[in-house]
């Protein structure tokens, strides 16, 4: 149904070739002062397209985003949440 995408983060010695990326993933981000750019690939090219985008004479180094590996289930958040607030109006009320 829907492919899963990652995120790269290329750092570069030049800014000038930041276009030649298009052609190895949807190019999301550049920063000209920073020297960086994201691009989204596909996870399952991303071992190849993270080896070519190292031999690259422009590229310093290349990032793995993390947000795969993070967990985004935050139902337990919600119930810290209340007992907090309960915790608060309780501690208003009486003092």
């Amino acid at each position: 149904m829907f492919t899963k995408r990652q995120g790269l983060i290329i750092w570069f010695k030049h800014i000038k070739q930041a276009k030649k990326l298009r052609r190895y993933g949807h190019l999301i981000y550049t920063s000209k002062r920073m020297k960086y750019a994201v691009l989204y690939v596909n996870q399952e090219d991303l071992e190849d397209i993270e080896e070519e985008l190292n031999e690259l004479s422009f590229v310093k180094y290349v990032d793995r985003s993390h947000k795969p590996d993070i967990d985004t289930a935050y139902q337990g958040m919600l119930n810290k949440t209340h007992d907090l607030e309960a915790e608060m109006e309780s501690y208003y009320k009486s003092g």
